[in-house]
């Protein structure tokens, strides 16, 4: 079964996968496109997937076709409900669905079976009684030929008895596996009589014990698109070298189609692991809080911090598709997230380490009620209302006792703006008795309100401050780079020797401004001059819990500007 298709947008994105669709189209070798998403369910997406969900997705609803949602759920000793659940929520909130074309290579044990038992009838398969050591020191090097198992050539009525044995349960973990049966001098090492089923006595998340032997990945992936009549199997390029063994059990398996293997470049972004096994260690060692720790690459972390999925399909979207690996820089991502957020997110005012200023001439008990933009970017959004009282809070880092030449923000004697309210000037600096500054005392001029001054005059300071008597009491987590180092482990080193200490920090006492009370949460907002934020779902309506998702520094914009 094939579906019928529609030639893709000619001002589409160009690249060689919808080079190869677009020909196979116009030549008649496919008429549809039916590509596949297949996830192992047995850890969290990460960004590099969402390169593979965006193409396989992509390509289909370009060429009007579809793209199955196939779970590789072939090794039930490490995979989980919770992974598949995770995944299918992942792939949502990117922004795709699969809409009835839900598979799992569980669905196709059957059927994976009898076409295993075709090839040991057909002289192409059989049982090999190597231990898993054994079979790596049998099969040579690169330069080397492999050698043959004793159990090579027993004959087919044997493997088939040994076989079904197998299935029955007879044998232990590891006390034999089923072999294909190719050239044990192939230069492809894939090709050196791979194993295609193992015993593997675990429980699995669909069939429970219903089986003890669980085919290969190798083995299972290029049947299971052939039975979903896949017509482009689109992965990256670590399996090239697996391709000819795809072909070969195609080319000698009764399958219902002939699906084709592609490979493109994998994403490899600077200052992360995209590795699963890397990730899960991260995890289980405890380096970070769980799949979901913001600071994660994984799509779940990133939701987390507060990216939206949209930003992750245009950075995808302009790194293309190549078939050249290399590592993208990580401000190119977080270009793509501020180009963004800077359009979409509303703008607030919030204050991290809080410095009390007293306005001594505002009347004592008075408040006002200021109008402050939702996003500058587009007036037309609207506004909220800021209270100002006579006490109010600003960073600490906005004032200076003894600032220099350069600093134009407060200091004693000094006039500045305060965002969305009045001119304020510093008159007295108030010290404990270990000479640290603990609280301002100012005036400012009522004929400023707004933030202009009626007689023309100008100040170069503009500072975000909060009502001290109307904040809101917050925590707040400022993530950075999870690794110090652009590419981790490199040169041998381990690479959780290149862990950020710093890549966490905790602010307990941040002050909001009251708007932001029951924010809700995974909303993404920007504290001004601060950067972006989005509330967790750790925060209590006492207690609000805000993530950075980044600063507002755009390193990359300003390279490829001066560039």
């Amino acid at each position: 079964m094939t579906e019928t298709s529609s030639p893709a947008d000619a001002d589409g994105p160009r690249d060689f996968i919808r080079d190869i669709i677009r020909d196979d189209l116009a030549s008649g070798r496919a008429r549809g496109v039916v590509t596949r998403f297949p996830p192992e369910p047995n850890g969290y997406l990460h960004i590099g997937h969402a390169k593979s969900i965006c193409l396989n997705f992509g390509v289909a609803n370009e060429f009007g076709g579809r793209c199955n949602l196939r779970f590789d759920d072939t090794n039930p000793a490490k995979e989980e409900q919770e992974f598949i659940d995770a995944i299918m929520a992942d792939v949502r909130w990117l922004g795709f669905d699969w809409g009835g074309n839900l598979f799992h290579a569980s669905d196709y044990f059957e059927q994976l079976y009898q076409w295993a038992e075709h090839l040991i009838e057909n002289g192409l398969a059989y049982v090999d009684e190597l231990t898993a050591d054994e079979i790596r020191e049998h099969r040579g090097t690169l330069t080397e030929p492999g050698k043959a198992s004793p159990w090579r050539d027993r004959p087919s009525g044997e493997s088939l008895d040994q076989f079904r044995r197998m299935r029955a349960g007879e044998f232990a973990d590891g006390a034999k596996v089923l072999r294909a049966k190719i050239d044990m001098a192939h230069g492809n090492m894939n090709m050196r009589d791979p194993v295609l089923y193992r015993i593997v006595r675990k429980p699995h998340p669909r069939t429970g014990d219903a089986w003890c032997i669980y085919p290969t990945y190798d083995y299972a992936h290029g049947q299971s698109d052939a039975l979903e009549h896949v017509t482009h199997s689109l992965c990256t390029l670590e399996f090239e070298d697996h391709r000819p063994l795809y072909d070969w059990l195609i080319e000698h398996l009764p399958v219902p189609s002939r699906p084709r293997q592609y490979e493109f470049a994998r994403l490899n972004l600077g200052y992360t692991v995209l590795s699963k096994r890397r990730l899960t260690q991260l995890v289980a060692e405890g380096h970070v809080a769980g799949w979901d720790d913001p600071r994660m690459p994984t799509l779940t972390g990133l939701r987390r911090r507060g990216i939206p999925p949209e930003t992750i399909r245009d950075f995808v979207a302009r790194l293309g598709v190549t078939k050249q690996d290399s590592v993208v820089e990580f401000s190119l991502f977080e270009h793509c997230v501020r180009e963004y957020l800077n359009k979409a997110a509303e703008r607030r005012m919030a204050v991290l380490r809080p410095l009390k200023v007293v306005i001594e001439n505002w009347p004592e008990g008075e408040v006002d009620e200021l109008d402050a933009i939702d996003n500058p970017e587009f007036p037309e959004s609207g506004s909220h209302k800021v209270p100002f009282s006579r006490e109010i809070y600003i960073e600490q880092d906005d004032f200076m006792e003894d600032p220099p030449k350069k600093f134009f923000r407060l200091g004693p004697g000094r006039e500045v703006r305060l965002r969305y309210a009045y001119f304020i000037t510093c008159t007295e600096v108030v010290k404990d008795a270990d000479g640290t500054v603990v609280e301002l005392r100012a005036t400012y001029d009522p004929a400023t309100r707004g933030g202009d001054a009626p007689d023309g005059r100008k100040v170069k300071g503009t500072l975000h401050w909060v009502s001290a008597a109307h904040a809101v009491k917050a925590e707040v987590r400022l993530y950075d780079h999870l690794f110090r180092e652009e590419a981790p482990g490199a040169g041998g080193r381990d690479y959780l020797e290149d862990l950020n200490p710093t890549s966490l920090e905790v602010i307990e006492d941040a002050w909001l401004e009251p708007s932001l009370a029951g924010w809700p949460a995974g909303r993404t907002l920007q504290f001004e001059r601060l950067g972006y934020f989005c509330a967790d779902r750790d925060g209590t309506a006492d207690m609000p819990v805000f993530n950075r998702t980044m600063t507002l520094r755009d390193t990359w914009a300003k390279v490829q500007q001066s560039g």
